[in-house]
């Protein structure tokens, strides 16, 4: 059987984590024992922050349609229970576009809310 040495392997692999951490700072970019710790954190970081931009996007869409519906006189749950009952789905990233660029239409959703939850 012949003797297997790891020596292109390791340099494959080596080669590939350097590669992640360019622009890393100090010895973290070009010294593999530095980098390779650095580069599975930056990877785990960037996994949790895929899911993270997810709720913050959320968090502000929900923060616009609160305040664009505070300013037609509704709170945000009432207008989205509103919604709701007449039957209206529209998503949060939509609802808050409208409030942004489409005031008026904004303010017509907010009316029907209104009266679906006085009603």
């Amino acid at each position: 059987m012949a003797r297997v040495k790891k020596g292109v392997n390791a340099h494959k692999r080596h080669k590939k984590i350097l590669k992640l951490a360019k622009g890393f700072y100090g010895q973290r970019h070009g010294n593999f024992r530095a980098a390779n710790p650095a580069v599975m954190r930056s990877l785990r970081s960037a996994y949790i922050g895929r899911k993270n931009k997810k709720r913050e996007y959320r968090r502000l869409w929900i923060a616009r349609i609160n305040a664009a519906a505070r300013a037609n006189g509704i709170s945000y749950s009432r207008l989205m229970d509103g919604l709701k009952k007449n039957g209206i789905d529209i998503n949060r990233k939509m609802l808050s576009e409208m409030a942004i660029f489409d005031a008026q239409g904004f303010a017509q959703l907010c009316e029907t809310a209104k009266n679906a939850y006085n009603n």
